[in-house]
């Protein structure tokens, strides 16, 4: 099983130092700790994309370009572009460039979001919020596949007549990964185009979700497409050399920005007592020890057998030097742990 991390860049004031680090010191630390993850043997690094003044990856593929130039293996994606309010030409092409630097290690995952920002800030109505993404979708995939804009035009896009898009990438097909919150919808779309499912579980019972993914391999059945096109899972989580360090580096960073969040969208405020029941062996997070971690990992595998595990480090802003020395456990102890349980080198 791959595993890997992602990361939303988020830069708030950070609880421990009560320091609030320019964008330039946060995005110096995001670098090293994509270096580092790459050191350690970790599969992938996922950045997502955000135009809101808690984050700095407005730009996900211009830092992860900076992080190829400093990793040698370590697979970069975004998690997620939002392709409904890009353009799939221009995401064709940053990605294609993304390839040629990093030596073939470019993905793109693709999603909705689960902000809207992006939608006033480039002239698109949230009324067409799935529209959009199906249609660009579709382009995308188009492009993909022809190497060039052969575009009959929807309603939302415009006609293209037969151009070809440069520069070429590495790989091909270049890798493009569906990324969904847990909707039925999303699921039957990434089974229909016959692309790879990346699941996010960040609450409840992870056993809840099974019946998604089986939906999803069903569909792909169903529609003679390969069934073993690749499943990932992703969870916030932190480690820590014990569950009680971990539960007490986290917990006000997760706090801090899930209770901001709630704020906007009528949630109540996050307790240590719901954090904790998310964080226990039945819930979604993975925080706690190393042991806890690969205990987490293995048993979700004999619920959903994916093919790849993505870690959130972190929710909220932690001091870059446990985000470090979580980076290094999760590298050295949990991953060859997963990969031997699993009979993988």
């Amino acid at each position: 099983m791959q595993m890997g991390l992602y990361s939303f860049a988020e830069n708030t004031t950070e609880h421990f130092s009560g320091r609030l680090q320019s964008p330039a010191e946060r995005l110096a630390d995001l670098l090293e700790e994509i270096e580092l993850a790459d050191q350690v043997g970790l599969d992938f690094y996922g950045l997502g994309e955000h135009h809101r003044p808690d984050f700095v990856a407005s730009a996900p593929v211009t830092i992860l370009a900076a992080a190829a130039a400093r990793t040698r293996s370590i697979r970069l994606s975004t998690a997620v572009t939002i392709l409904s309010s890009d353009e799939p030409i221009r995401v064709w092409q940053q990605f294609s460039t993304l390839d040629l630097i990093s030596s073939g290690r470019a993905e793109i995952m693709a999603g909705r979001g689960s902000f809207v920002e992006s939608f006033p800030l480039f002239g698109y109505d949230l009324n067409d919020y799935d529209d959009l993404f199906e249609e660009k979708l579709a382009k995308l995939l188009a492009i993909r596949e022809a190497g060039k804009v052969d575009w009959p035009g929807s309603n939302h896009t415009k006609p293209i007549p037969g151009i070809e898009i440069y520069p070429k990438p590495i790989q091909q097909p270049l890798p493009l990964w569906i990324a969904v919150g847990g909707t039925p919808n999303s699921v039957a779309r990434a089974a229909f185009y016959g692309l790879p499912l990346m699941l996010a579980i960040i609450g409840g019972n992870p056993r809840q979700f099974a019946p998604l993914v089986q939906f999803y391999r069903d569909s792909l059945e169903q529609l003679g497409k390969h069934t073993t096109i690749p499943v990932g899972i992703s969870s916030h989580g932190f480690i820590a050399e014990n569950s009680q360090d971990a539960l007490d580096i986290a917990f006000p960073a997760h706090h801090e920005a899930m209770s901001r969040i709630g704020r906007e969208r009528g949630w109540p405020p996050t307790t240590r007592a719901q954090f904790e029941v998310g964080a226990a062996p039945e819930g979604a997070y993975h925080m706690g020890s190393p042991q806890q971690i690969i205990d987490k990992i293995l048993a979700q595998h004999e619920l959903f057998r994916h093919d790849r595990f993505g870690l959130q480090l972190s929710v909220g802003t932690l001091p870059h030097d446990k985000v470090m020395k979580a980076i290094e456990l999760y590298g050295t102890v949990v991953k060859p742990a997963v990969n031997k349980a699993l009979g993988q080198t």
